[in-house]
């Protein structure tokens, strides 16, 4: 009896020792399959969203009194969150970053005029790396590096184009259409892939409009996408349509301050336009969208009767074309429904360069082996983990634009320390010059985001440690600089200006619009 007792005893807890390794090997094995249907090759289409020189006091959700941008801030709301996240003090040198995961002196660009805004040749860019994954690439609006025909969006790997020229629309004597000149940001004259056209309405609602009429045909054909929303607003000149400018005038705001609001507060509507038509058509599971600028603000003061009033920046000191904390640090936000987290806050330092590995490693795209490859990081455990490894780094930051024969007329060397910085998790330095003497601006960034308290007497070896990073960052770019020195062009012999009259002769400029 006790044998057969001890036997049952003994089998049961066999049994349940079979039970238990059974469980802990499914729990595991689950564990495994989680981690294999991470973000890594999850092949989302991507919506990219970029605004121009509209900087983090810009939006209502962190702060701007007088602007509303409630699409983009509940968009904000339900996204994840890069808090720390910097580009480029100007708009060409963010770009090229974006495109080639380079910083901008790594791949030729030092300004954003003179051709020396053209991305070097040698830059394999991540819409190409994404077309050979097999995505179909668009880009709507801004394109800003270089006009020449091997240097346009087409042969860098966008299958569908809507650009205008330069880096604004009507800067005619810097590339674009003359036509655009007359009533700068209504009724463009644009490039659509090859051919010319004529469009209507206003700038930032055809670039919309057009992306989610292509997008459309990729949704239909079962096609992975990537599409480039690259505005021109809010970047001067200022205009809006009158009923967004209204609101503002009503106020007592000067004609270009209301402008420039109506840009942003338009650009808002578009947001939310476009998120309720992806929720309409079934598209927000299998796509992630994200919503960036370009570099910081530019807006002048606000008047406002006899009143003089500084526009919000989210506390920031500096602006566009500095290398302050105001100059660089931009919203970044990234929604993906039912995928990401909602509503969370990254702290980590991220950066535009970190854009091309990152989309190609969602894409679970091969980056090709080139002359200048990307350097950034994938920013995809971030997205999956807030508070996953990622080890401190420096960021440099120069704004260019030396020897320009304009503002600047110091060389290339004059300007190492002319509005430089450096970046790290916790260290903001920044260099200036003052009569020709270096001057040291170190700030602790997260206990003093406004850069009020300069540490740089109190910590020499950070300074020297920062510095002599600086240099050798500085010292390795001088090889990738290939378009100093070269010629400015005439307006009548920019690149677009020939084409257009060449197919003005050929067969006239024709009608086009979005077909949604």
């Amino acid at each position: 009896m006790y044998n057969s007792a001890k036997n049952s005893v003994n089998q049961c807890f066999s049994f349940t020792n079979v039970l238990f390794f059974a469980l802990v090997v499914f729990c595991c094995f689950s564990k495994a399959q989680a981690n294999d249907t991470s973000l890594s090759n999850s092949r989302p289409n991507i919506i990219f969203v970029l605004t121009d020189d509209q900087g983090m006091g810009d939006l209502s959700g962190t702060g701007n009194p007088i602007v509303k941008t409630p699409n983009i801030d509940a968009f904000a709301k339900n996204s994840v969150r890069f808090n720390d996240f910097q580009v480029s003090p100007t708009c060409a040198p963010s770009r090229a970053a974006i495109m080639s995961g380079r910083h901008p002196l790594e791949v030729g660009v030092s300004h954003t005029i003179l051709q020396r805004e053209r991305m070097a040749l040698d830059v394999i860019t991540f819409p190409q790396t994404l077309q050979q994954a097999g995505y179909k690439t668009g880009l709507f609006g801004k394109w800003h590096l270089g006009d020449e025909e091997e240097y346009l969006p087409q042969n860098r790997g966008f299958d569908e184009v809507l650009m205008f020229g330069a880096g604004g629309i009507g800067q005619y004597s810097l590339g674009d259409f003359k036509a655009n000149t007359k009533n700068p940001y209504f009724d463009n004259v644009l490039l659509y892939n090859d051919t010319i056209v004529q469009t209507e309405g206003f700038s930032t609602d055809l670039f919309f409009d057009a992306s989610l009429a292509w997008i459309k045909q990729q949704i239909d054909a079962e096609q992975p996408y990537f599409a480039y929303v690259s505005l021109n607003a809010p970047h001067g000149p200022m205009y809006a349509p009158d009923s967004y400018k209204r609101r503002f005038l009503e106020q007592g705001l000067d004609k270009s301050s209301a402008a420039r609001y109506g840009m942003v507060e338009n650009i808002d509507d578009n947001l939310g336009d476009m998120m309720q038509t992806l929720k309409k058509w079934g598209a927000l599971k299998n796509t992630l969208i994200i919503f960036m600028t370009d570099n910081g603000m530019s807006m002048a003061p606000i008047k406002k009767g006899s009143q003089k009033i500084m526009p919000y920046n989210a506390g920031m000191k500096g602006r566009k074309n500095t290398p302050w904390e105001g100059g660089t640090h931009v919203p970044s936000y990234w929604y993906w429904e039912g995928i990401l987290q909602e509503n969370i806050d990254v702290e980590s330092l991220a950066a535009h360069i970190d854009l091309y590995k990152t989309f190609s490693d969602l894409a679970g795209a091969k980056i090709p082996k080139s002359k200048l490859p990307p350097t950034g990081r994938s920013l995809v455990p971030l997205l999956e983990n807030k508070k996953a490894t990622w080890p401190d780094r420096k960021l440099f930051v120069h704004k260019g634009r030396w020897d320009d024969n304009r503002k600047n007329k110091m060389t290339r060397e004059e300007n190492k320390f002319n509005n430089g910085a450096v970046r790290t998790e916790q260290w903001r330095l920044v260099y200036t010059l003052n009569k020709g003497e270096v001057e040291y601006f170190l700030s602790d960034i997260n206990k003093d985001p406004a850069e009020t308290i300069n540490l740089a007497k109190q910590y020499p070896e950070v300074i020297k440690e920062l510095t002599a990073a600086y240099n050798n960052w500085w010292d390795s770019t001088k090889q990738y600089l290939v378009n100093e020195q070269l010629p400015e062009i005439t307006a009548e012999n920019q690149p677009f200006t020939l084409k257009y009259n060449k197919q003005l002769k050929e067969k006239g400029i024709p009608n086009w619009k979005p077909n949604l």
